[in-house]
């Protein structure tokens, strides 16, 4: 069994290192680190001077204030897009599976269309499968998991256009 300690090691030692994730399992004890990935163009989720090098910005007060608002401005324009989207959450904790196994093709992408019935993902919860019907007649515009990716009682999943 892992003390308070050893995590803090482990914690330090991925955080210095390539790894992305690090997945550790012993008699029923679970620890599971993950580094934080770089955001997709458009997603606004930390001010871009961070990933600058200081010394190559010279107006810094300005440059803050001029991001701060366009940041405001696109979480602002996400919200009114998102707002006639329905979104599918997750019933449960576990692990999101896109497909039944994994040479079988996604049961739902962008573009597909659904209805109230249609399975559209499975989510793993203490070795139980357990498929996701969609609920909504529609189409799915946006996949906001990965597969294999842990997700969290009532994280959205996915939005879909309702018709």
């Amino acid at each position: 069994m892992l003390n308070i300690q050893d995590i803090r090691e482990l914690i330090k030692a991925i955080d210095q290192s390539s790894i992305e994730e690090f997945k550790y399992e012993q008699e029923g004890t679970k620890i599971v680190l993950r580094k934080e990935r770089e955001h997709a163009i458009g997603q606004v989720t930390q001010p871009i001077i961070q990933q600058v090098p200081s010394a190559t910005i010279t107006e810094t007060p300005a440059v803050v204030q001029q991001h701060t608002e366009l940041e405001k401005d696109v979480k602002q324009e996400v919200q009114v897009t998102n707002s006639h989207l329905h979104k599918i959450t997750s019933p449960m904790v576990g692990t999101f599976y896109s497909a039944p196994s994994p040479d079988s093709p996604s049961y739902a992408k962008v573009g597909d269309k659904i209805k109230p019935d249609t399975v559209v993902c499975i989510v793993e919860a203490m070795k139980l499968m357990n498929e996701i019907e969609a609920e909504v007649k529609g189409e799915i515009v946006e996949v906001l998991v990965e597969n294999g990716q842990l997700v969290e009682y009532g994280q959205e999943l996915f939005l879909v256009k309702p018709e």
